[in-house]
Order: C-alpha cells, then sequence, then structure tokens
C-alpha cells in the first residue's frame, strides 16, 4: 500500500524569535493536500505551535480513516558515521532520542542548540564537524566558520544530499541556510510524533502499511515551478507559502505507482543517513507542481463545522486587511451646531475659539491673596467686597492683603494664591490661617486645560457628550461633519415572513433585518431599510440596481454561499465584483464581501447569530472606514476562561459569552440558530485560529459588546 489521501509539506525554522503576528516568510509554513485539493496554507509562529497543528492534523486524518504522507524539509540523518560518534549505534532513531533528551525550545523562540551542539563537537577529535555561530565569544567548542574544519571521521554531505543537489551540509549551524539547526529542532519534533499510534518513519522503518508516513523532503526540487508562480504573483506573495503549497500539489498527483518507485530500491547509505524523497526527480515533480488541480471529488465529510476540501480558505485577518487596504470614506460634508451634532463625524478638526479657563480662577471656597505663605500663624487683613464666579471683584488686592474668592470666580490683579475656607478663621475684617501654603494654590491657571487656537478633537471622531461638552466650554458653535453613511439592509430566502404575517410549515419570521437596522442605528449610520427578496435573482438583482443608487454601503443576509439558492454571491461573481469570501471564521463562513456598482456588498449569513457575529466583526470596522470615522477594531482583554473547550485548527471562533465572578463564561450552544445566546452574552470570546485546548482558568480574550459600539 503505497498510495495516500493526503499529504503535508512543513517548511520548518529555527529561529530564535517568535514568527511575526502577520503571516511572513522565514517562518513555519504547513502546505496540506487532502482528496488531491490544496487547503489553506497554515502559518505558525512558533515551533511548539507548529508541533500542536502537525499532531492535531495527524491524529485527524488517522481518526478518519485517510493515510497521511507527512514530509519536512530538513534532514533526517547525518551522514555515516555521525550517529555511532554520539549515541555508540548506527541506529539514526536512537540519535533521535538522543536529541529529543537534550534539546530545549520555548514559546518565544528562544532554545539551547548551541549548547548541544557544543557537547556533539566535544565527541568527534579536532574541531568537530558542526560550525557556525552567532557570537564569536561563545561556545569555544563550535567553530565560527568552516575554516580549518577536517571532515575525516564523517563525510560533510550524505549521498541523498548530491543527488538531489541540496543548498547546504548538515552541519552548518548558521549563515543561510542554516540547515544544521533546523535538525537540531526538528529531529526532537519528530522523535515525539513518531510515538503516536500508526506513525513510521521512511525510509527507517517499515512504512508501507502504516497510516502516518514521515518522510524527508527538499523543497528546491521543485524550484522551476515556484519561480514560475512567483513571477505569475503580485508582489505581496510569500514564497514559503506558495513552496509549500505547490510542493504538498505535486507529491499528491504522483501516481501511486511513480511514488512506490521513489520510495523503494534506495543505497543502502539510506539506511543511516535517510533520502530526500523525489530525488534526482525533479523535473517529474515540478511538472506537477501547478496550480491547475485534476477534476477529482472532494471526499465526504460529516463535519459541517470542518473547512471543506478545494476552498482557498481566507483567513479573518487577511479579510480585514483586504477591507481596510480596499476603502475609503464615501460621504460628503455638511455644517452643523454643536448641539445638533451629537454621534455625528467630525470632518475637520474644530479649532478652540477661547482657553478654557479663560481666565485664572479659584479651584476652591477660601480667600485669595498673593505670594503663598510661610511657615506659622499668618493674619492678614481683608479688603472689602469679594470675587465670585461671574462677578470678578473691580480693583486689585494690595500686597498683604487677602479678599474672599468663590470657586470658580476668577483671580483678581494681586491675588495668585487661594487658602481653603475650612482652614482659616475670619471676622469679616481680617482672616487668620497657619502656613506654610504654596504660591498659587488652589488655583487654576488661563488656559491650563485647553488654549484658544489648538485643535479640539480630531477629524474623524464620533461626537459624544462630553465631546459637546469641550467644543461649548471653547466657543466652538458650529462643527463640520460627515454626513451620515446610508446603508441599506435586505433579507433574501423564500422561508423568511415578515413580522406580524402568518408563518406555515418551513417558514420563519425575519429576525436579521430588525437586528441589522437597529445594529446601524446605534452605530449612528442612517439605515436604510431594503426590505425582503425571495429565492428569485432576476428580482435580487433590480433590488441591487435600485439600492446603489439610495445607499453607500448594503447588508444582505442569506444567499451568501455556493448553493443553488445562493444568490448574492452569484451576483457578485457574475458581476466580477466578488473579492472575498468563504471566510475561515465560525459562526459565519459563508461571508461574501464585494462591490455592487461600487457600493459594498456585505453578504452575511442567514443565521441570526452568524450574521450578527460577522456584522460586528467584518461590518462595523469596514462601515466607520467608509463613514470617515477610521478603521475601528474591538478593544479586548484577557480572563481566565470559565468553560473548557477543545478547538480544532483553521478556522477564528467567536464564542457568545459574559462575565461573571471576573471569569468568561459561554453560552451552553455553539448553534448559530440559537438567538436567545444573543441576548444572554455580553460580549464575545474570541479563539484564535490555531487548535487549542482549553481548561477552566486559561485565559482567554474577551471582547464586551461595548467595544463594538453596542
Amino acid at each position: 500500500m503505497t498510495g495516500f489521501d493526503s499529504v503535508l509539506v512543513v517548511d520548518w525554522s529555527a529561529a530564535s524569535r517568535r514568527a511575526p503576528k502577520r503571516p511572513s516568510k522565514d517562518a513555519i509554513w504547513l502546505g496540506f493536500v487532502r482528496g488531491g485539493v490544496a487547503q489553506e496554507p497554515i502559518y505558525c509562529r512558533t515551533r511548539i505551535e507548529a508541533e500542536a497543528r502537525i499532531h492535531a492534523l495527524i491524529a485527524e486524518e488517522r481518526e478518519a480513516g485517510r493515510r497521511l504522507l507527512a514530509t519536512f524539509d530538513f534532514p533526517f540523518g547525518y551522514p555515516r558515521g555521525f550517529a555511532r560518534c554520539i549515541t555508540g549505534s548506527d541506529d539514526p532513531l536512537l540519535l533521535w532520542e538522543w536529541l529529543a533528551a537534550r534539546m530545549e525550545d520555548s514559546e518565544s523562540g528562544a532554545n539551547n542548540r548551541f549548547d548541544v551542539a557544543e557537547e556533539i563537537n566535544a565527541a568527534f577529535d579536532g574541531p568537530g564537524p558542526l560550525w557556525g555561530k552567532t557570537h564569536r565569544d561563545r561556545w569555544p567548542g563550535i567553530p565560527y566558520d568552516k575554516k580549518g574544519i577536517v571532515f575525516a571521521e564523517v563525510s560533510e554531505k550524505r549521498k541523498c544530499d548530491c543527488a538531489a543537489r541540496t543548498s547546504s551540509s548538515c552541519f552548518q549551524l548558521c549563515y543561510n541556510p542554516t540547515v544544521g539547526s533546523q535538525i537540531l529542532m526538528g529531529l526532537p519534533m519528530l522523535s515525539r510524533l513518531r510515538r503516536m499510534e500508526g506513525v513510521a518513519v521512511w525510509p527507517f522503518e517499515a512504512w508501507q502499511n502504516a497510516s502516518v508516513v514521515l518522510a524527508e523532503i527538499w523543497p528546491g526540487i521543485i524550484e522551476r515551478a515556484v519561480k514560475a508562480r512567483m513571477e505569475r504573483g503580485d508582489a505581496g506573495m510569500i514564497r514559503d507559502r506558495e513552496q509549500v503549497r505547490l510542493l504538498a500539489l505535486a507529491l499528491s498527483r504522483l501516481p501511486a505507482e511513480a511514488l512506490a518507485r521513489m520510495m523503494t530500491g534506495l543505497p543502502p547509505e539510506a539506511a543511516e543517513e535517510a533520502w530526500v524523497l523525489g530525488a534526482e526527480h525533479a523535473e517529474t515533480l515540478s511538472a506537477l507542481a501547478t496550480d491547475q488541480d485534476p477534476l477529482t471529488p472532494p471526499p465526504l465529510r460529516n463535519d459541517c463545522f470542518a473547512l471543506p476540501a478545494g476552498v482557498e480558505w481566507t483567513p479573518v485577518e487577511t479579510a480585514l486587511a483586504r477591507l481596510r487596504a480596499g476603502l475609503s470614506p464615501v460621504v460628503g460634508q455638511e455644517t452643523l451646531p454643536v448641539d445638533a451634532a451629537l454621534g455625528r463625524v467630525l470632518a475637520a478638526a474644530p479649532v478652540a475659539r477661547r482657553s478654557n479657563p479663560p481666565a485664572a480662577n479659584s479651584a476652591v471656597d477660601g480667600y485669595g491673596f498673593a505670594g503663598g505663605a510661610p511657615e506659622g500663624a499668618q493674619d492678614l487683613p481683608l479688603v472689602s467686597g469679594r470675587a465670585a464666579a461671574g462677578v470678578p471683584f473691580d480693583g486689585a488686592v494690595p500686597p498683604g492683603h487677602a479678599i474672599r474668592i468663590l470657586t470658580g470666580a476668577a483671580l483678581p490683579e494681586g491675588v495668585d494664591t487661594v487658602v481653603l475656607e475650612e482652614d482659616v478663621r475670619s471676622d469679616g475684617t481680617r482672616v487668620a490661617f497657619r502656613g506654610p501654603v504654596r504660591r498659587g494654590a488652589n488655583t487654576r491657571a488661563a488656559g491650563e486645560d485647553v488654549v484658544a487656537g489648538t485643535d479640539l478633537l480630531p477629524a474623524g471622531r464620533r461626537l459624544k457628550p462630553q465631546d459637546i461638552a469641550l467644543l461649548a466650554a471653547t466657543g466652538v458653535a458650529e462643527v463640520a461633519l460627515r454626513a451620515r453613511l446610508r446603508v441599506g439592509v435586505l433579507s433574501t430566502g423564500d422561508e423568511l415572513r415578515p413580522l406580524g404575517a402568518a408563518a406555515g410549515p418551513g417558514q420563519i419570521y425575519d429576525a436579521n433585518r430588525p437586528m441589522l437596522l437597529g445594529i446601524l442605528d446605534r452605530w449612528g449610520h442612517a439605515p436604510v431599510d431594503l426590505g425582503h427578496v425571495g429565492d428569485d435573482r432576476a428580482a435580487l438583482r433590480d433590488r441591487l440596481e435600485t439600492a446603489a443608487g439610495r445607499v453607500d454601503a448594503i447588508l444582505t443576509s442569506g444567499g451568501a454561499s455556493a448553493g443553488d439558492e445562493d444568490h448574492v454571491s452569484a451576483l457578485l461573481g457574475e458581476a466580477g465584483a466578488l473579492g472575498t469570501w468563504r471566510i475561515a471564521v465560525k459562526p459565519g463562513r459563508p461571508l461574501a464581501l464585494g462591490l455592487w456598482q461600487g457600493v459594498p456588498v456585505f453578504g452575511l449569513p442567514g443565521n441570526p447569530v452568524a450574521a450578527f457575529v460577522c456584522t460586528l466583526v467584518f461590518a462595523r470596522p469596514a462601515l466607520s472606514l467608509l463613514a470617515g470615522e477610521g478603521w475601528r477594531a474591538p478593544e479586548g482583554f484577557n480572563l481566565p476562561a470559565g468553560f473548557a473547550k477543545s478547538k480544532k485548527p483553521g478556522r477564528r471562533e467567536y464564542l457568545r459569552a459574559r462575565m461573571r465572578d471576573g471569569r468568561a463564561e459561554v453560552f451552553k450552544s455553539e448553534g448559530s440558530g440559537r438567538i436567545s445566546g444573543l441576548s444572554w452574552a455580553e460580549g464575545l470570546v474570541e479563539l484564535e485560529d490555531g487548535a487549542r485546548e482549553i481548561a477552566e482558568g486559561d485565559p482567554v480574550r474577551f471582547l464586551p459588546f461595548g467595544s463594538f459600539g453596542l
């Protein structure tokens, strides 16, 4: 049995730091093909995350009864004689275990590979075969470069390295390509994977009937195909991502007989040194590494929440980045009085017409005088009159005198200090208190809050009640505002009935439209009810045509998937305006994002929970950008989980949640039709794209509905 149902290609990394959050080169990428169809490559920021994903994928394939070929882009063995020098045996798998017992890794990427390399070199005469390090003055047992190393006890390269024309020696630890470091960080991981049930290592073990086979591969074998793909792609294409995807496709397309010939009849050195799968077959594999998928039916899937085969799934971050890059404000401007501007978006920064406070004034009720007071008893004569807010003192206070002054009153000439009323005794003609009182105590300087002529608030800010107060206090009477963003809401589907109408078997009431209209109103947009259209493509086209002249953006619900009655995505596709859809998010994977006559359309799922979540995650920041408010990402914080969950890799998940006793509780069901969970919840728990085992008390990210403007 040499055929495989699935193929995994792993581009490994020995980096000493976490890869960036944004997918990038020089990180770990997993290319995966199932049933002959390439899946979205997986980006891993750390080796620990990658191993967990690989482990989960192996378990998933075995459980489903699919046979998996898992390949890795670093040597499985060293040149003949190396293992014996280290372990006393020629068995390469004993060397794997030796390394697994010594290598240490961390989530930050910090590891001890140079310490282990130094221990390895100590087993050889002379400088040892491993060379290259990050610091000249550290690890004295490792040469800084290859100069002076004599490969006498072991060869510099394996036989398969020569056959496949790989790029470097497995003894090179630093300076690209750092294959030597990849081996040290990779073999311990393989040693742990090998202990899983049904896993065998080619060519070291009997692999022909194993359900999972680990094999060594070198992506440079398909360099010609990768280069051609990069030349055709856009400037932002990541080479490592394309490389693992194309190589996984090539291996999956090999006829079983051709693959069997590559995996058998190996030279004797392979028993200790391993072998590069496809060595000397670069042309064959390059020819198969194309984007032209054969018309192969995907295997049946019983898990409705699993990612279906044959679709390029778009990660949430990628979809959001595309929206942010592709949208800009679409609304005009108008000028309104400040008292009519609440909830509107500023088109320009308003400028303070006067300072706040406009003059130096008293912060308390008390007695004002000049220069502060030294320590000890003080006794000052009072001038006739007083200073009150709105009724300034007409005159000057002589030196050595004090005046009765009330909170908010402008400081008279000759006053720069106020003593608190509770700290004095007065008979109406004199005032006595104890010092010291510092100069300037209990006073406010003119303009200490805002100086006239300065910008008060940035353009793009949606005005809050406290902003109205600031504008009024600084003399601003009118502001330039963005016009309200007009957002149409349209429901689709024959099954929907309006509120108040009779609903027959198989029919449901339209819950999405009133919910979405209410959300838009809370966000400060101008909601436009576009009504309901049944499963009629022509009628839907007419409604979109009419709406495009009335609104600035459209939210539809239902019809965003790929079925016969999913007319929203079909129409956007026919118009050549379907930009991004089938986003890797739960709930809500059938999400269509596109344009209709230049108007952005958000094709939301029909299930109310999915429609609600997708509106918050995708529509809210995009609509804010269209409205001139800028990109509004939600703010969250970590809480201990008040639940346990096993999450599969592949999709970002949002769970209905609320905070109780400092912990995040989640709704009892994740079903998208459980609308009651939206009323129960006070926010969402966001679970990252990768696999995760969550136990009670583990930190999870909680996004309160308030951070979405609700």
